[in-house]
């Protein structure tokens, strides 16, 4: 006995929403029929390795002129009065860059998988779950942001002795820190969301973009916002304002928790994937104590750090995404494919960084090639190692019915800080030993020295 079932083949051209009749048999409705999720692996096939290569490449590249405006940017502020005068800002950025990150990353993860399951089809649960999830990021954004001002004000104060801290230092890094989180995380989350939405409208894989943009844009608007938030409020740090603003992002913290309790696909968010963000948060730290003891002493440090943890971190979340959204749709990924694609992908793109940092000048660093290799074999190093632990993280949360989706990344990303650094500052100090001068001599700028011969 035979039964006629109906198939969705929204991913076919030329209608989004046709359905095709299937023949089947009652046999095979007794197994079941195959779920949504299978549905659309079938159909759609996700990508081929090549589609990854070719949907991944364009974002990374966009991610790296990110990430070098970020490094540009952060080089460029260190030498403000607020970076000088408040040396726990120094300890705050990589903490701060890396629990902002991971929430966005996060968000980007939940959206892809749940646009990959074809559950934003409808207008209706696509509101439902942007806002739902947008509420969640500021509740997320205000605490971590608050954490992690007083977790880098009390790590100054260990590390640092010498420096004088008073009340309102303190409460002047904690609004800062709480400040830049909510509103980059307003705008950077509105983003996303829409990214998301127009990359399943045109039939690309979000896992393949979404987390290197988060990470990219996130990185730059963060520090752009904690510069100038920090400007501001240094000619108000010896006053109550900072006091005020406090109050006032405290006390919109149970405004945002209630909207989102009232939002039945999110609420258990309010609870859930909380420890993996915090302890990321003290991983991170280290990496700030590493960048806050070598930035003086490495010209060119601050605008390595964060492009090369940025790109690195940027192939482990594409893969990690990209396992979680497999493991949701009951399927394995290709993974040595995707490992060596991925891995692949890396070495141009480093390469482009040494030659736009060489020609432009960037960080006044001397671009030998003893440290262009050096650079070269600690990010090969640090890609292979950063997909090896991606895929065994994934897999092992899944295995303990952890969501990879809010789990994985935050790990992959702190871990990542802290071995990009510790190498980034161990290839600097073995090359200084080798070539005293070396990296570390300022040089006048290339574009500069063209412009005047020909004037």
């Amino acid at each position: 006995m035979s039964s006629i079932i109906l198939e969705r083949t929204r991913y076919q051209k030329p209608l989004k929403n046709e359905y095709i009749e299937v023949q089947t048999n009652d046999e095979e409705i007794n197994y079941g029929i195959k779920s949504r999720k299978q549905r659309f692996l079938d159909i759609s096939n996700i990508k081929e390795e090549r589609s990854l290569a070719v949907e991944t490449v364009p974002p990374i590249l966009i991610s790296v002129t990110g990430l070098i405006l970020a490094g540009w940017l952060f080089d460029t502020v260190q030498s403000w009065p607020v970076f000088t005068n408040v040396p726990e800002l120094y300890i705050l950025v990589p903490i701060l860059l890396n629990l902002k990150g991971n929430l966005e990353m996060n968000l980007a993860s939940r959206l892809s998988t749940l646009a990959n399951l074809g559950e934003l089809d409808s207008l209706s649960v696509q509101y439902t779950q942007i806002w739902g999830n947008l509420a969640v990021l500021q509740v997320q954004s205000l605490v971590v942001g608050a954490i992690a001002g007083i977790f880098s004000f009390i790590e100054g104060i260990i590390f640092n002795p010498n420096h004088i801290t008073s009340y309102y230092e303190s409460m002047s890094i904690i609004v800062v820190s709480m400040m830049c989180a909510a509103l980059s995380s307003m705008i950077l989350g509105a983003f996303m969301c829409i990214l998301i939405i127009l990359s399943q409208r045109f039939r690309i894989n979000p896992d393949n973009i979404a987390c290197p943009m988060a990470s990219s844009l996130g990185d730059l608007f963060t520090l752009i916002i904690l510069a100038l938030c920090s400007e501001l409020l240094f000619n108000f740090m010896f006053s109550w304002v900072s006091t005020v603003m406090f109050l006032i992002l405290a006390a919109s913290v149970p405004l945002w928790a209630s909207i989102v309790w009232t939002n039945k696909s999110v609420r258990h968010l309010l609870t859930n994937a909380w420890t993996p963000l915090f302890v990321a948060m003290v991983i991170s730290s280290i990496a700030g104590l590493v960048l806050e003891k070598y930035i003086d002493r490495y010209h060119g440090l601050a605008v390595l750090t964060p492009v090369l943890n940025g790109i690195i971190g940027n192939l482990g979340s594409i893969y990690a995404s990209r396992i979680s959204t497999r493991l949701h749709c009951g399927t394995e990924e290709d993974y040595h494919r995707s490992e060596l694609t991925l891995f692949l992908i890396n070495i141009p793109i480093e390469i482009i960084i040494l030659i736009v940092a060489w020609w432009f000048d960037i960080g006044h660093m001397k671009l030998t090639w003893s440290f262009s290799i050096t650079y070269f074999f600690v990010s090969v190093l640090c890609a292979a190692f950063t997909l090896i632990i991606a895929k065994k993280l994934t897999l092992w949360l899944w295995y303990h019915n952890y969501d990879p989706d809010n789990y994985s990344l935050p790990y992959i990303t702190a871990v990542v800080d802290v071995v990009g650094n510790g190498l980034l500052v161990l290839s600097y100090w073995g090359l200084a030993k080798l070539r005293p001068v070396g990296h570390k001599t300022r040089k006048k700028n290339r574009v500069k020295n063209k412009i005047s011969s020909l004037t």
